[in-house]
């Protein structure tokens, strides 16, 4: 049976010492974010993780949810009380607008208990996650009655909120999207459509779902630009604004998938369902994507997150694990053999996955108080380049880490060896879960496309040039540092080939879009190498502060961090190498030869 520790002592040490958020106690919401509390946050959600929604993780992989007679479904056994648990614990509602009942934390807290939701218990994690970035789309571009309507009760959990985008005919392409919206006159319109991929579209976990559904306005443009965007929610509510009459929606069926089986993947019929306008008429998208942005960041984070839990479990094996002599001589005298974590491959499977794990939750706990930056910070300056970097950066989130964050989980059942290939152990559930990650909510080749295409010229270039900007000045601040020499020498390199695939892009891409597509995944993988640096160098710099400490926590994070800089950064070379290729080679063979 796979075990989960949370680990709250690294949170901490990024939460205290690394991004020092105690110098933000005059940003609303964070004078209350005392380090006494937020440590009692942590231990109480890591508390609940591991004995609440941890062991339901099997369960929910083995039963999976079930479509009943009725067009209603049941989740796994346990799900619907864990969950219960969840809102009563207020895990759900931290970062939330105290306004509606949230309690305004920092969004990194939030995205700390996040973490060990996802890591416990993926499927589980997503009605949560899902009904965050419904929450966030409404709390954005609702009116002021759609959000005293509806937030309320979605911040205490007793709604949730899906989003409904994919139709069958189309996936990332939404200017391709049939699903009508025809007004009623009363401010209310008829929505009709199918939607497929719906996660948690239907479920028995609460009283209450919020869809939130594109649709198209009879009349408006094509394509995306007459895209408008509705809350649809599955019971109508009555005059005192509690669920009354059963809404034309229904889950059609659910999805049988490789994992995340205890999430209700639904099909969604909408047959003339009630809805309500979100913000202007064909504006769907900028709405939307409130949501998006937020669900890109979550999904990054279960890239990493889905990592740890696979990396805990491969080091407690490999330590008990006695298979063969060490190549050096023998290690466990008074066994038959030695353990296999005394063995080298064995170590760099574990250590590679150590070291993207440990820069993952950096950098995602770094791009949230981003984002509380974006908001909450007194001057335009500061909120300004917080929105150019989390606009820069999500789609890097959202690509490297799942990418690498699968890669961890692979290699965690590589370690395994046969008994990870077979069920009881419980690895190939976190390979299988972890999968998605890499597909949904834009998949990572559409990222890296986003992050060429779109992000790197947006406002003439504003966000790199800043972030580049902030990197050599952390740079320059630390060269003169010997104990931080292999670090900073690491992240000056790295960030010059970046650099210089930069400049190839805007040379090149724009005189053939193909090379800008042939290129694109090893330039957001280029992206990652260097914004994962940046964070172990930080990490590095706040462990070198402690370098006089006995505490083993601090020699460990250095040796860690040297590992990632001498063993993942010359994946960096072949990245520029075979992003300045082009695309003639990858373009030259005709369809029909495939």
């Amino acid at each position: 049976m796979p075990v989960y520790e949370a680990p709250v002592r690294d949170m901490q040490f990024l939460i205290h010492d690394v991004l020092q958020t105690q110098k933000y106690s005059n940003l609303p919401g964070f004078a209350d974010a005392t380090p006494d509390f937020i440590d009692a946050v942590l231990e109480e959600s890591a508390k609940f993780h591991q004995q609440v929604v941890q062991p339901l993780n099997v369960v929910g992989d083995k039963e999976g949810c079930t479509r009943n007679a009725d067009g209603s479904v049941t989740t796994p056994t346990g799900f619907k009380e864990a969950y219960k648990q969840f809102c009563e614990n207020g895990f759900g509602s931290i970062a939330m607008d105290p306004e509606y009942g949230g309690q305004g934390l920092p969004l990194f807290l939030a995205y700390a208990a996040t973490e060990m939701t996802t890591s416990s218990n993926h499927s589980f994690g997503m009605y949560p996650g899902l009904s965050a970035g419904a929450w966030r789309a409404i709390h954005a571009h609702g009116s002021d009655t759609q959000k005293k309507t509806f937030l309320p009760k979605m911040t205490s959990g007793e709604w949730t909120g899906t989003m409904n985008l994919t139709e069958p005919q189309c996936g990332t392409d939404l200017g391709l999207i049939r699903s009508k919206a025809e007004p009623q006159g009363d401010g209310t319109y008829k929505i009709t459509g199918q939607k497929i991929w719906i996660s948690a579209g239907e479920h028995d976990m609460a009283d209450n779902i919020i869809h939130l559904v594109l649709a198209r306005i009879e009349g408006a443009p094509d394509g995306i630009k007459g895209i408008s965007l509705f809350i649809v929610p599955k019971f109508i509510l009555d005059e005192n604004e509690n669920p009354g009459e059963r809404n034309a929606v229904s889950c059609g069926g659910l999805e049988e998938k490789m994992g995340i089986h205890g999430n209700a993947t639904c099909v969604m019929n909408y047959d003339g369902a009630t809805g309500y306008l979100i913000g202007e008429e064909n504006k769907g998208m900028r709405a939307m994507f409130v949501m998006m942005n937020e669900a890109r960041l979550g999904v990054g984070l279960q890239g990493y997150a889905a990592s740890e839990v696979a990396y805990q479990n491969a080091a407690a094996f490999a330590k008990d694990r006695l298979q063969s002599r060490s190549i050096t001589g023998t290690k466990n005298p008074d066994g038959p053999a030695d353990p296999i974590i005394v063995h080298p491959d064995v170590r760099r499977m574990l250590m590679d996955t150590r070291a993207f794990t440990e820069a993952g939750r950096a950098l995602v706990f770094w791009a949230t108080l981003q984002a509380d930056l974006e908001t909450k910070a007194p001057d335009e300056e500061t909120r300004q380049k917080a929105d150019d970097y989390m606009a820069l950066l999500t789609p890097v989130i959202k690509g490297y880490l799942t990418h690498r964050g699968y890669q961890g989980c692979n290699d965690s059942l590589q370690l395994f060896g046969g008994s990870g290939f077979c069920e009881e152990w419980g690895m190939s559930q976190f390979v299988r879960d972890c999968r998605i990650s890499t597909i949904y909510e834009g998949t990572n080749g559409v990222q890296a496309l986003d992050l060429v295409g779109r992000k790197l010229m947006a406002d003439g270039g504003r966000g790199w040039q800043a972030y580049f900007a902030e990197l050599d000045e952390l740079i320059a601040e630390n060269e003169n540092n010997e104990d931080l020499k292999l670090f900073v020498d690491g992240l000056k390199d790295v960030k010059a080939k970046l650099v210089e695939g930069t400049q190839w892009m805007a040379t090149n891409a724009m005189a053939n879009f193909d090379h800008a597509g042939a290129g694109s995944f090893d330039y957001l993988c280029l992206f990652g190498l260097t914004t994962l640096s940046h964070m172990w160098l930080l990490m590095a710099k706040s462990a070198v502060e402690h370098k006089q400490s006995e505490d083993p926590f601090y020699k460990n994070k250095l040796v860690t961090g040297r590992y990632f800089i001498e063993r993942f950064l010359p994946e960096a070379g072949a990245h520029l190498a075979k992003l300045k290729i082009g695309s003639d080679t990858m373009m030259a063979l005709e369809a029909e030869a495939f």
